[in-house]
């Protein structure tokens, strides 16, 4: 039976709470590159996660979005 959650945003149009971005370090170097984001349940007791790409390498790290960064 799939579980339903009446709680989950409607993320089309909200801007999200967390940007997902996969880090791969070289070096001494990072590089950061945009792969998703993520909302806050209503509820806050979980999130939707949305990624755009799935990294085989790295690692994903969620960030709150800077204000000019949102939308």
């Amino acid at each position: 039976m799939a579980h339903t959650n009446e709680n989950q945003p409607t993320h089309a149009t909200n801007a999200p709470d967390y940007l997902a971005w996969h880090v791969i370090d070289k070096g001494e170097k990072s590089y950061w590159n945009k792969v998703g984001a993520a909302w806050k349940h209503k509820d806050d007791k979980g999130f939707t996660i949305q990624l755009e790409v799935v990294p085989i390498n790295g690692r994903i790290v969620m960030r709150q979005p800077m204000d000019d960064m949102k939308a």
